[in-house]
């Protein structure tokens, strides 16, 4: 590593999930390996084979959260985003009005479908209800950079701000472009993460063809897995150049120590297990971590059939003889697959893992895969130090982004 180059902390995070509203709700669920995936809530469930998924609680209302002219503007997967960010900014304690810092911030927002509701719903009327009009302000609200803009606005952030678009690497990707702005010098601090929020008839139709959805629960690398359950929600942090936090002293969660990312450049469904193994060597060489610096990996753990296999030969090849010492979970056996926000959720689990030492399980674990010979944590949190910490992400078109985290 450039000893010259600017480190980057996180200072506040945020989220919005299947377990509520909040960060610590989302980090105590995955802890105490208590699952949030149930019967699928959607006015056309008897028209879908999908019965099962991870969707943010029924109690969820907007118009509590948001003043009557700003709730028109916003698809749900805004909403979710400006709630996480307003988590997030409070607990970082900061005043973009004071020093101009406005001016100095970035806000980086992936998202793998963008307003998914608003075009839907829009659709529908054009194509089944017969109308020649759509609604004004459609564009604005379901256009992928709409999350980004609604916070860059929000708080006055004047910084670079945009959306980043890797289907299901979305949110390491957006996190990673922040990560890089900071040490660029473009900004001192970045809001940055993932949204997503895509339960309607066409996407559930969409995921359906694909035939990679389970038609019961998730069960990452267990030889009875059936698929992925899809889930929604959005989480959002702050990030900050590390000399920055430390001047105003604040509380760093953890160190974003470096940033892998890598596309395989073949199939663009079947995963290719050296783009992801190159990703992570590319983020341990980043964060001037040795293999054995790591004791953890939250792993992208889809359940899938490909993906899991797959995932675990790209470790090996990327820790050698060390991939067998590492705890390797997949949360999304609890909170979902949220597509592009699945980064984000993912990256709480592992900040809970560094600041506690408890390593989040890998939820309906129950029969073993040769195919899968890594320690997946089955079923029960572990309670070990955590010195350092990877966060997979991997995507359709063969993305691969991957976060190295250290102990604050």
């Amino acid at each position: 590593m450039n000893p010259q180059r600017r480190r980057v902390a996180i200072t506040g995070m945020g989220a919005v999930s299947p377990y509520g509203e909040g960060a610590d709700p989302l980090w105590q669920g995955l802890r105490d390996g208590i699952g949030a995936i149930g019967p699928l809530r959607h006015p056309a469930s008897a028209q879908v084979r999908i019965k099962m998924a991870a969707q943010v609680p029924e109690s969820f209302d907007p118009s509590c959260q948001f003043a009557e002219n700003v709730l028109p503007l916003l698809d749900r997967t805004s909403q979710f985003a400006l709630l996480a960010a307003r988590e997030a900014i409070t607990q970082a304690g900061l005043d973009f009005t004071a020093n101009d810092l406005g001016r100095r911030t970035a806000v980086v927002i992936g998202t793998g479908v963008g307003g998914e509701g608003t075009r839907d719903e829009q659709s529908r009327r054009i194509y089944a209800e017969g109308s020649v009009r759509m609604h004004p302000l459609t564009i604005v609200r379901m256009m992928p950079n709409a999350p980004a803009c609604q916070i860059s606005m929000a708080y006055g952030l004047r910084g670079p701000a945009f959306g980043v678009v890797g289907a299901c690497a979305s949110s390491n990707h957006a996190l990673a472009q922040a990560a890089l702005l900071i040490r660029a010098g473009l900004a001192d601090v970045a809001i940055a993460g993932g949204t997503e929020a895509c339960f309607t008839l066409s996407g559930l139709r969409a995921w359906e063809a694909m035939r990679v959805l389970s038609d019961e629960t998730c069960r990452p690398f267990s030889s009875n897995r059936r698929g992925l359950v899809l889930g929604e929600g959005a989480g959002v942090f702050v990030l900050e150049a590390m000399e920055h936090a430390q001047a105003r002293g604040a509380v760093t969660l953890a160190e974003l120590a470096g940033v892998g990312m890598t596309a395989d450049a073949g199939d663009i469904a079947a995963p290719d297990p050296a783009g992801a193994a190159a990703a992570m060597a590319q983020a341990l060489e980043d964060a001037d971590l040795s293999a054995a610096d790591v004791d953890y990996i939250n792993a992208h753990g889809t359940g899938t059939r490909a993906n899991d296999p797959s995932e675990t030969q790209a470790i090996h090849r990327a820790f050698g003889g060390h991939a067998r010492k590492l705890m390797v979970s997949s949360t999304k056996s609890m909170h979902g697959h949220a597509l592009g926000a699945s980064g984000a959720l993912e990256l709480i689990a592992v900040l809970g893992a560094l600041r506690e030492d408890t390593v989040p399980p890998t939820a309906n674990l129950d029969e073993a895969d040769p195919a899968c010979d890594l320690d997946y944590v089955p079923n029960t949190a572990r309670k070990k130090h955590v010195r350092a910490a990877l966060s997979n992400s991997f995507a359709f078109g063969g993305l691969n982004a991957v976060l190295a985290l250290k102990r604050a």
